[in-house]
C-alpha cells in the first residue's frame, strides 16, 4: 500500500507531503488546483516517461518519492526480485521509490536508496500499483496481461504449470534432436576424419615411456664404436686384459695381502682389511659387467635405420594429436569415444522423435483441456463485467474474452489440426468491448476514452479483484460523463474493492456522492505565494468533510450542508450494512 508521497519542484508543486489511508482515498478541489499533477508525479515515481518541462520553474529539479507498506504476502513476492538486484532492506516491509528529474534531461532512478535503471523501477513500480485515466499506467489494457488473468480468476495456474513443464522438456529435448541432427555432411565428414585419426594412431602401436627408451637406443647404436673401444681401455686397466703389467685388480690383491699381515699384529685395522675386500670383490664384479657389456655391443646399422623411422613416426603423430605418447593416446581414446556416440545418433534419434511424439501428444491433450476450461470461465468472466457494467450505467456496453489460434506443422496435434504453443498453451487471450450498440468490438486500448474507459476498468476490477493482486488501484476521472446517482453506486464499489479485495484505492473525484465513501478525504487547493501559485492538500476531518461535500453540491446555506450530511448517513449505513 501506499503510506506516503513526497513532491518536490513539480509543476506547480513546491513542497507536498501526502500520507494516505490504507483504504479507500478522495483528492477533490477546484479544477487546475493540481489533483491530476499529483497523479502525474506518482506516474513519474513508477518509470512513466520524464518531461523537463514538469520542472518547477526556477528549480533545478524536480523530486518525487513514495514509501510502500508492503504486506507479508506481497513481501515474499518481491523479495527474489530486489535479492537478485541487491535492493532489500532491513525493513522488508516498507519500499522506497524515487525519482529525479533534472533540466539537463538526466533522470535518477532509486529504489530503497540505490541507484537502479528506469527499466527496473517501472518493473517494480507496476507490481505496485495500476493508474487508471488520463496519461494511464494500466496492466488492464496490455493484450499479454489478459490469459494470466483470466487463468487467475478461473483458478487454472496448476494447470498452467503442468502445461509449462511439458514444453520445457520438449524443449530440451528438440536442443538435444537439432544438435544430433545438424548436417549430416559435416557429421559424415566428421567421422570419416574421426576413423581416420583413430586407425593411424592404433596403426604405430604407441606403448607409453617407448619414446624415451627408443632415444637413448638411438644414442647407443650411433656410438658404438666409440662404446667398443672405451670399455677396452677400461678392461685394460682394471684386468689387464691384453697387458702383462700389473692392473688395478692387482694392485688391490697386493695391498689386501699387506694388510692382511699387519692385523695380525693390530686387530684395530680389521675394518681396514674388510673395505680392501670389498673393493676387491667390487672390482671383479665391475670387470665382469664390463666384459658382458663388450661382448653385448655389435654395430647394427638396420636396427639403428628402424630406430630413426620409428621416432620420426612418433614425432608426426604428436604434431598431430599431442604433446607426447600419453597425450596421443588420450586423443585416440576421446576420438573413439566420440565415433562410438556418432554411430550411436541414429539410434538416439530415432529415440528423440518419438519422444517428442509422445510429448507433442500430451501437451496438445492437457492444452485442449486447459482452452475449454479458460472458455467456461471466459462466458462467466463476460457475464460478471456486463452485470458490473449495467450498474455503472452501461447497460448496452459488451464485453467479449477473444480466442485466437494459430496453425503450425511443428505444433502441437488437437483434432485434425496442429496448433502453436508456447508454455502458456495454445490459447491467445484478448478482452474485447464495444460501448454502444451497433459498435464493433475493440481492443480496451481503443474502445473509450475517459468515463467510459474509467467505468470499464472498474468494472473489470471489480470482477477480477478477488485474483489481482496489485495492491494499489489509482482512478483519474472516473466520475466523468456521470451523474449523482450512479455516483454512489461507483463509490461503494471503489469502497469495496478496499474490503472484498484488499486493495488501497485513491480516486481523484468531482462527485460529492462518490467522495463521501472515502476512508480518508484530501482538499487540493492553490494559493498565490511571493506572486506564485502553489499547490497546498490538506487532510479533511468530520467537519472539513462536510464542509466540502456541501461545495461540491454545488448549492449554499444550510440546504447544502444538509445535503452533504445527507450523503456522510447514507454511506454510513452502506458501510455498516456490509
Amino acid at each position: 500500500m501506499l503510506s506516503e508521497l513526497f513532491i518536490r519542484n513539480f509543476a506547480i508543486i513546491d513542497e507536498l507531503r501526502l500520507q494516505f489511508n490504507p483504504g479507500f482515498n478522495a483528492l477533490t478541489g477546484e479544477t487546475g488546483a493540481g489533483k491530476s499533477i499529483i497523479l502525474d508525479a506518482m506516474a513519474l515515481v513508477l518509470g512513466d516517461r520524464a518531461d523537463t518541462t514538469m520542472v518547477r520553474s526556477g528549480a533545478e529539479e524536480a523530486h518525487v518519492e513514495a514509501a510502500f507498506r508492503l504486506p507479508e504476502s506481497y513481501q515474499k513476492a518481491l523479495q527474489p526480485l530486489l535479492e537478485g538486484e541487491g535492493l532489500d532492506d532491513e525493513q522488508a516491509d516498507i519500499l522506497l521509490l524515487a525519482r529525479e528529474l533534472r533540466l539537463n534531461g538526466r533522470n535518477i532512478c532509486r529504489v530503497n536508496g540505490r541507484a537502479v535503471n528506469l527499466g527496473l523501477l517501472r518493473e517494480i513500480g507496476r507490481t505496485l500499483v495500476d493508474i487508471h485515466g488520463q496519461g494511464e499506467h494500466l496492466s488492464l489494457l496490455r493484450p499479454q496481461a489478459h490469459l494470466p488473468l483470466l487463468d487467475a480468476y478461473a483458478g487454472l495456474q496448476a494447470e498452467r504449470r503442468a502445461v509449462a513443464e511439458r514444453v520445457g522438456r520438449l524443449q530440451e529435448l528438440r536442443r538435444e534432436l537439432s544438435e544430433l541432427r545438424r548436417g549430416e555432411r559435416t557429421l559424415a565428414q566428421r567421422q570419416d576424419m574421426l576413423s581416420f585419426q583413430i586407425e593411424e594412431i592404433e596403426a604405430a602401436r604407441l606403448e607409453p615411456g617407448e619414446e624415451e627408451e627408443l632415444r637413448a637406443e638411438r644414442q647407443r647404436l650411433a656410438n658404438v664404436e666409440q662404446l667398443l673401444e672405451d670399455a677396452a681401455v677400461a678392461l685394460k686397466a682394471l684386468s689387464g686384459v691384453g697387458d702383462e703389467r700389473q692392473t688395478a685388480v692387482d694392485l688391490v690383491g697386493l695391498a689386501e695381502k699387506s694388510v692382511g699381515r699387519m692385523v695380525r699384529s693390530d686387530r684395530s685395522l680389521e675394518g681396514l682389511l674388510e673395505r680392501l675386500q670389498g673393493l676387491s670383490f667390487e672390482l671383479s664384479e665391475l670387470v665382469a659387467d664390463l666384459l658382458s657389456y663388450q661382448e653385448e655391443l655389435e654395430y647394427d646399422p638396420k636396427r639403428l635405420a628402424f630406430v630413426e623411422e620409428r621416432l620420426e613416426l612418433i614425432a608426426a603423430l604428436k604434431r598431430k594429436y599431442g604433446d607426447d605418447i600419453e597425450a596421443v593416446l588420450a586423443f585416440q581414446a576421446a576420438a573413439q569415444a566420440e565415433l562410438e556416440t556418432m554411430n550411436q545418433s541414429e539410434a538416439r534419434v530415432e529415440e528423440l522423435l518419438h519422444g517428442e511424439g509422445e510429448l507433442l501428444r500430451v501437451i496438445g491433450d492437457m492444452a485442449q483441456s486447459l482452452s475449454a476450461r479458460r472458455q467456461a470461465a471466459a462466458e462467466q468472466l463476460e457475464r460478471d463485467v456486463e452485470t458490473e457494467l449495467a450498474e455503472l450505467r452501461m447497460e448496452q456496453a459488451t464485453f467479449r474474452v477473444q480466442f485466437g489460434r494459430e496453425d503450425d506443422h511443428q505444433g502441437a496435434p488437437v483434432g485434425e489440426s496442429r496448433l502453436a504453443f508456447d508454455e502458456k498453451g495454445i490459447d491467445q487471450v484478448e478482452f474485447l468491448m464495444t460501448a454502444n450498440p451497433g459498435e464493433g468490438l475493440k481492443p480496451l486500448a481503443k474502445v473509450a476514452s475517459g468515463g467510459e474507459t474509467s467505468r470499464l476498468m472498474l468494472a473489470l476490477k471489480t470482477a477480477l479483484a478477488r485474483v489481482d493482486d496489485t495492491p494499489t488501484l489509482i482512478f483519474d476521472e472516473i466520475d466523468q460523463g456521470i451523474g449523482g446517482r450512479i455516483g454512489h453506486i461507483v463509490g461503494r464499489k471503489l469502497w469495496s474493492l478496499t474490503t472484498k479485495a484488499e486493495h488501497q484505492v485513491i480516486v481523484v473525484t468531482h462527485l460529492p456522492q462518490l467522495a463521501g465513501y472515502a476512508d480518508g478525504h484530501f482538499h487540493v487547493g492553490k494559493r498565490l505565494t511571493d506572486g506564485r501559485t502553489v499547490t497546498t492538500v490538506s487532510s479533511l476531518d468530520e467537519r472539513a468533510r462536510v464542509q466540502e461535500l456541501a461545495e461540491m453540491l454545488g448549492t449554499q446555506g444550510d440546504h447544502a450542508t444538509g445535503g452533504a450530511q445527507s450523503i456522510l448517513a447514507e454511506v454510513a449505513e452502506v458501510k455498516g450494512q456490509a
